[in-house]
């Protein structure tokens, strides 16, 4: 974990960083798609996507669809600036350095490349709690380490739900990071960054500064917490750290004060887990730092082996190795130096760390296929091995060289004989005070002349005397001996070390006067009292285990226990003193066995060559609550026995034996004891050894066949996993034949796209070539494209696309429903057609069409105008040409008739009417020959009219004499012509009438002998 950067002035808003690869781009119309229209996110959005290198890219064109953000592809150097979304260009790696964006040459090969990984990288280093990421669909593992360094510096991370992503591998890999903070569809993300980052840089965010007694009684209750539920003390560390990601924690869930998250956290055991999770920095890589982990290869680690004899053991601490990283990178170092030398040794790699989920995930050595980044290829290949989902893990060669387990630094035993402790960027985030114990706790771990490997903002600190350095820049130092005479301070012992009241006694006077200087509170007077007393009255007490490991001491055990010579350990039974360790474990064994407490007086335990009568008591402990379920814990109480008479003799064994809970037998003098008093003590001491070599005979059976069992289970373990490795390779070369038929199926898909590409030529061509004006609206009515014609008609850009069509300003004059005719088109999918006129006198055929997939989906309307200004005229004159010929025949005192082709009237003048006394109603639509009572029928007529009728052409003066109601015989003239419209219209005869009756003729108006024109004709 490195140094974190020097802070520059953050920018007044959050940038959030999109990682995505394949399936991106339907993520990101959902995405972009759920912020609203009228709604500023207050936030700028760099999308980094996986792009073909030698593809133009068109993301940024297709973004624009789904947002009114101003979209742009990045240029080197380019500021970022609020509501506004950048997008990577193809064949670029891109950096975020104090606000603005700058284009990097990538210098891994194609297909290692980790685009989002180095985009999120440099997104946390510069804006720090300011930075989102975002994860969308994608395969692979790019963004889980990026997305880690974001977590780290208090920025917040959001990942696809792996159900709504095209493909998983990229949201699956983060989620089982631990470091995804919401886990939502792109729809939802939108709405909950928006509410995350105005509770967290809003009006509300909190600036550093003085805290108020308030605000520190909360940060108090809240350690108190985190104490209660995980054993961890936070208290002593740097407080800015605890409010950062308090405050954190407070955004995600929207509260605002302080003290409603402390009762949040009560009521929600779950949250304290993730407040936890929160406070442990858990940014590591591996080999971070190269330089420094070069000078531990040069400098340090040959140094280490340097005098040691062969066989000899080489031994490393880790502090605070988070997911194993680091400890990997240690050890595979270490391996690479052994595999130099020609002696054997044996490393021992410990690394510890308080969080049991990057404890389990360090065991397990697997790591996503990210890390080729940051490990050379040459370790990749020599010390990792491929997974089966495409991770690596770490070869067993590396791997047996560690040992993890979990481990507080601050309260739990530090190991010790330590050649070199590694502990690197963990005293950053903890107070002065507590980095001086752990220094000076480092100084007591490690062997004479060993090594510290700290962070590069990172020093000894107000300890220099105990440490020399080795390289100053990458912070390695050489551990010294103190001066003579100066006392090590012993302050570094944790609590499970020095937690008792002797041992605080016991303490040299210039630690105790300096701790006492340190801490001066008001005296607890009724504490100090109740100690006195359990000093000067109490007996003596040790807490153990089923293993007899000694886990708590209080009082004085120098009477009673004494370290045992070689190793140290912490088992009562190999400290007790003589005398008492047989009878300690016997008891130990009787109750443990029937679970009772065991009264054993009266013990001669031998101490500084003379023997002193105690009294040993072991008592089971129960749990509280629970219905006092059974522990294993175990209270040894040792205290020396009250004086008795010389003719008692105390018989411990026998009370043991008897299984009484207080039994107490008379006692001798040691000289004193008869020979059958010492016969019987005897007896009951070799009847006590055979039971308990008989349950020891027991115990050691049922072990022989759980593992008997044990290795059953094992041989079938072994063999599903042997049959497991072989369907593997199966499904590996079938993954390759996968793999081909992918490759195949790509190729095809490229051929689609480029007939695609070419079809869509085609179409814009025809679009363009027709003049036809052309509006495609998706359901919503917004634009989704437009031919260059329709700009003439709605004042149209190619920013408009995605704006609705009813927000467009039209040509169209005394027009306004198109938005109306749309939509209901869209609702009952008839066409609907409608000639409109433009402001400039243009005429239109409108035309709306639902638009079909070839599915037969409804996805839009297309709305059509087709130029009719020609045929508008053309049939306004036509129209005024039928409109004076009816005139003109109207005027006419000639009657006339024009007859269709199967001789039925069409027209007739008003001379006819009036001279024959017709109606117009009774005449339209006849046939002429049943006319005034059938006076038409002719047959020589008729032959005539036919004869126009096939042939064409005329007749004139047909005579015809007949009486017609109302009017009287008349004598008749008739004269017809044949008329061709043209153009394929049936034909037509027009028929004239001159009437010759009493020697009138009328004709073009002329009148012989005729009577006066009727007021009628006049007018």
């Amino acid at each position: 974990m490195g140094p974190p950067p020097e802070r520059a002035t953050p920018p007044v808003f959050p940038i959030v960083g999109i990682g995505a690869s394949a399936g991106g781009l339907a993520a990101f119309e959902a995405f972009f798609s759920a912020i609203a229209a009228d709604r500023a996110p207050g936030m700028a959005f760099v999308l980094v996507q996986h792009l073909a290198p030698d593809h133009k890219s068109i993301l940024s064109e297709l973004v624009k669809r789904y947002t009114r953000m101003q979209v742009q592809e990045v240029e080197d150097g380019m500021r970022v600036e609020p509501n506004c979304a950048y997008i990577i260009p193809p064949r670029r790696d891109m950096a975020l350095v104090k606000g603005a964006l700058h284009l990097l040459e990538p210098t891994a090969p194609r297909g290692l490349r980790l685009p989002i990984d180095f985009f999120f990288h440099s997104l946390a280093q510069d804006q720090h709690e300011r930075a989102i990421c975002v994860l969308l669909s994608g395969t692979g593992s790019d963004g889980t380490l990026g997305a880690r360094a974001i977590k780290g510096e208090g920025g917040l991370v959001m990942v696809q739900t792996p159900e709504t992503a095209a493909y998983d591998g990229m949201p699956r890999s983060l989620i089982a990071s631990g470091n995804a903070d919401y886990v939502l569809p792109p729809a939802e993300m939108p709405a909950r960054l928006i509410a995350y980052a105005a509770q967290a840089f809003g009006k509300g965010s909190r600036t550093p500064g003085v805290a108020s007694p308030q605000s520190e009684d909360v940060l108090s209750n809240i350690c108190i917490l985190l104490r209660e539920t995980t054993r961890h003390d936070f208290s002593e560390y740097k407080e800015t750290t605890l409010r950062r990601r308090i405050e954190r924690r407070m955004a995600l869930h929207q509260i605002d004060q302080q003290a409603d998250y402390v009762s949040y956290l009560r009521s929600d055991p779950a949250e304290i887990g993730a407040l936890f999770g929160d406070l442990l920095i858990g940014v590591t890589s591996f080999f971070r730092d190269p330089e420094a982990f070069a000078a531990l290869e040069t400098e340090v680690i040959p140094r280490l082996f340097a005098g040691k004899p062969a066989g000899a053991t080489l031994r490393v601490w880790v502090c605070g190795c988070s997911t194993g990283e680091e400890a990997y990178s240690i050890a595979i170092l270490l391996r690479e130096h052994l595999e130099t030398l020609k002696q054997r040794f044996k490393v021992q790699v410990f690394a510890t760390d308080i969080d049991p989920r990057a404890i389990a995930q360090a065991r397990a050595g697997r790591y996503p296929a990210s890390i080729a980044a940051d490990v050379p290829a040459a370790r990749l290949t020599r010390f990792f091995a491929e997974d089966a989902d495409g991770g690596c893990r770490v070869q067993k060669v590396v791997r047996d060289l560690l040992v993890f387990s979990e481990q507080d630094l601050v309260q739990d035993p530090p190991f010790s004989r330590m050649d070199l402790i590694s502990c690197r960027n963990l005293l950053i985030y903890l107070k002065g005070d507590l980095q001086r114990r752990l220094i000076e706790l480092f100084h007591y771990a490690l062997n004479p002349d060993a090594a510290l490997f700290l962070g590069n903002s990172e020093t000894v600190g107000e300890v220099p005397a105990l440490f020399a350095p080795l390289n100053r820049k990458w912070k390695l130092y050489s551990r010294l001996e103190p001066p003579r005479g100066t006392l090590v301070p012993t302050s570094v012992m944790p609590e499970a070390l020095a937690a008792s009241a002797s041992l605080a006694d016991a303490q040299p006077p210039a630690v105790a006067a300096r701790n006492a200087g340190r801490n001066a509170p008001k005296p607890d007077l009724r504490a100090l009292t109740e100690q006195a007393l359990l000093r000067h009255c109490a007996p003596v007490g040790l807490l153990v285990n089923g293993q007899g490991e000694i886990l708590h001491i209080h009082g004085r055990t120098g009477l009673y226990l004494e370290p045992a010579p070689g190793d140290a350990v912490m088992r009562v039974l190999a400290m007790a003193r003589e005398g008492l360790r047989r009878a300690l474990m016997t008891a130990l064994h009787r109750a443990f066995t029937h679970h009772e407490r065991i009264h054993c007086p009266g013990l001669r335990v031998k101490t500084n060559g003379d023997f002193s009568r105690v009294d040993l008591t072991v008592c089971p402990l129960s749990a509280p609550g629970d219905g006092q379920r059974q522990t294993d814990l175990y209270l040894v109480v040792l205290e020396l026995a009250a004086a008795q008479p010389p003719e008692a003799v105390p018989s411990a064994l026998a009370a043991t034996e008897m299984g009484k809970a207080v039994e107490s037998m008379p006692a001798s003098g040691d000289a004193d004891q008869t020979p059958n008093a010492r016969i019987a003590e005897l007896e009951l001491e070799l009847r006590a050894k055979e039971d308990y070599l008989q349950a020891t005979r027991e115990q050691m059976e049922t072990a022989n066949e759980e593992l008997k069992s044990t290795n059953e289970e094992m041989q079938s373990v072994n063999e599903e996993i042997q049959s497991t490795n072989e369907e593997l390779e199966t499904s590996k070369e079938e993954l390759q034949s996968v793999n081909e038929e992918l490759a195949t199926v790509n190729a095809e898909l490229q051929a689609k796209v480029a007939d695609l590409s070419r079809a869509n030529n085609d179409m814009n061509n025809l679009l363009a070539g027709t003049g036809v004006a052309t509006l495609f609206v998706d359901q919503q009515l917004r634009i989704t494209r437009f031919t260059p014609t329709a700009t003439r008609l709605v004042k149209l850009i190619p920013a408009d696309i995605g704006r609705p069509v009813g927000d467009i300003v039209s040509n169209l004059a005394d027009y306004g429903d198109l938005t109306d005719d749309a939509r209901a088109v869209l609702e009952d999918l008839t066409p609907r057609e409608q000639e409109v006129q433009t402001r400039d006198g243009a005429w239109y055929l409108m035309r709306i069409r639902p638009y079909r997939t070839l599915e037969n989906v409804i996805e839009g309307a297309v709305i059509t105008f087709v130029d009719i200004s020609e045929r508008k005229r053309g049939t306004d004159a036509v129209r005024a040409a039928g409109v004076f010929a009816e005139a003109v025949v109207d005027a006419v005192r000639e009657p006339l008739v024009v007859l269709n082709t199967d001789l039925l009237v069409v027209s007739a003048n008003r001379a006819f009417y009036r001279h024959f006394q017709l109606l117009e109603a009774d005449t339209i639509d006849r046939p002429l020959f049943t006319l005034s009572g059938n006076r038409w029928d002719v047959p020589a007529l008729r032959d005539r009219l036919r004869e126009i009728q096939a042939q064409g052409g005329s007749f004139d003066d047909f005579a015809l004499e007949q009486d017609f109601p109302g009017i009287g015989t008349r004598s008749l003239r008739l004269n017809a012509r044949g008329i061709d419209p043209g153009a394929g219209q049936p034909g037509m005869i027009l028929l004239a009438f001159d009437d010759i009756t009493d020697g009138s003729v009328t004709h073009r108006g002329n009148t012989k002998d005729a009577s006066p024109l009727t007021p009628e004709i006049q007018s």
